[in-house]
């Protein structure tokens, strides 16, 4: 693979502390994307803020104002990781969809691309900029954009089930499924928006579980013990 769109569950950076950064857990993460890419892959990077804020499962707030902060919680989380991968010894960029002081870049894919040019690891940060939009959906939109050749989805759970396995202990894990079977079954590999974007837009995915060890690294290699969502 030379270009990939990484997605990392907010919760999942939380490691079982389940809300904040756990160091330990972002740090090993880091370490496999710079392994990554010494191996000369560019990587784009979205995260979630689940690890902060679940604000659409409020009665009391504007869904729209939710969002917003969902967003900022995003932004929160891409700092954080850049941070550590730049101790790491990377150079990377925050893109955001708005202006954010002097946090971030304004996104725009020819500043992206001199970004990978520059061997830069690229977050994109604050989801697409628009409520009733996830980050799941601002990942398929960014991979799309910067064709990449597909897209990691890290998540707390290895793969994709017929249904919960957090509420079902006899969940059956695909090992490889057509992005047209997850929409027509409403599988919960991303919400509903963006595996459609995913089936018209041709763009494969592979799920598996950010705490096994060296996932990231393994996934690139084509060794993982995921989901593969084909096209």
């Amino acid at each position: 693979m030379k270009r990939v769109l990484l997605k990392l569950s907010g919760e999942a950076l939380a490691g079982p502390k389940k809300t904040g950064f756990d160091e330990a857990t972002v740090l090993a993460v880091a370490k496999q994307i710079k392994a990554i890419s010494d191996e000369g892959v560019q990587i784009g990077i979205v995260i979630g803020g689940g690890n902060f804020w679940r604000g659409r499962t409020s009665e009391t707030i504007d869904r729209s104002k939710a969002d917003q902060i969902g967003m900022l919680a995003t932004i929160m989380n891409c700092i954080y990781v850049s941070d550590l991968c730049r101790y790491t010894g990377m150079q990377t960029e925050i893109y955001t969809p708005f202006a954010c002081g002097a946090f971030t870049k304004l996104y725009s894919k020819d500043s992206v691309e001199e970004s990978f040019a520059q061997g830069k690891l690229v977050f994109f940060a604050g989801g697409t900029g628009h409520p009733y939009f996830s980050t799941d959906t601002a990942t398929v939109l960014r991979a799309v954009e910067i064709e990449a050749e597909a897209i990691l989805l890290a998540k707390a759970v290895d793969g994709i089930y017929d249904s919960d396995p957090k509420v079902n202990p006899n969940a059956v894990k695909y090992d490889e499924i057509s992005i047209q079977e997850v929409v027509d079954k409403k599988l919960a590999a991303m919400d509903l928006t963006a595996s459609i974007m995913c089936l018209e837009q041709k763009m494969p995915m592979l799920v598996f579980a950010l705490d096994e060890e060296n996932s990231i690294i393994n996934t690139v290699h084509g060794k993982f013990t995921g989901t593969k969502v084909t096209v």
